[in-house]
């Protein structure tokens, strides 16, 4: 029954840069759920970047960026062949694991199973900066519409809130918040522009048996950048390293 696997074949174009977005499948249920802080939660965010650690650990991607229930993966080196649907389930599979491991150490128990969603986005060396800056940009709107609505929230009822923020711009709902004695300027980084997590080097101290002495090395360690600057080809260049 080989022959009825009709995408088992399908792989990822050679020579393109692959991403792979990676999406919590109806977490605002799940936030319902564990009553997590609105717009954002500590310990949602800490679970998030632990399963993002886990999947570095294993897979060792180029990089990983986070906000809100997307994980968006760079890859290194591309596993199984390329096999999309290989990709796709198995690191959807192992996110949800990751997640659920991570969330049980906090809590007692979970109602309902959990589960991520996974896309391949094959793209050109050119544009991979690009689709960062993009998934950023959206991050901030995330994060403006967000305090826009939760704020509101503690005012009116969801239908009032939503007809207020109907068709309002950005500038509109910056207004909004600074009446209110929120700046979003003043916001932490993370819920502005999102997480990264990256190898970095860093400088381990030790000891030479052989010259008795100590010694200075450098060695690459994941690294959770909660200060993110806006991306731009400096960062990608220069910042990430490599392997």
């Amino acid at each position: 029954m080989k022959e009825c696997e009709i995408f088992s074949n399908l792989k990822i174009p050679c020579g393109s840069k692959t991403v792979v977005r990676i999406d919590g499948r109806k977490f605002s249920r799940l936030s319902h759920d564990f009553k997590f802080e609105k717009p954002f939660d500590m310990n949602f965010a800490k679970f998030m970047v632990n399963t993002s650690i886990d999947f570095f650990k294993e897979f060792n991607p180029h990089f990983i960026y986070i906000f809100s229930d997307e994980i968006n993966i760079l890859l290194s080196n591309i596993p199984f062949g390329g096999r999309i649907e290989k990709l796709n389930s198995v690191f959807a599979s192992f996110m949800a694991g990751s997640f659920t491991k991570s969330l049980l150490s906090n809590e007692t128990s979970i109602q309902r199973p959990i589960s991520f969603d996974s896309r391949i986005i094959p793209l050109s060396p050119a544009f991979v900066v690009e689709y960062f800056k993009e998934r950023q940009n959206e991050a901030w709107r995330n994060c403006i519409n967000g305090y826009a609505y939760w704020t509101l929230r503690t005012e009116y009822s969801k239908e009032e809130t939503m007809h207020i923020l109907k068709n309002k711009k950005s500038s509109d709902l910056h207004d909004i918040l600074f009446e209110r004695g929120i700046n979003l300027a003043e916001l932490p980084s993370w819920q502005r522009r999102g997480m990264g997590i990256y190898k970095k080097e860093v400088i381990i101290e030790g000891y030479n048996p052989v010259e008795k002495k100590k010694v200075r090395c450098k060695r690459k360690r994941i690294y959770v950048d909660s200060d993110l600057p806006i991306f731009d080809d400096q960062f990608f260049s220069k910042t990430l390293i490599k392997g």
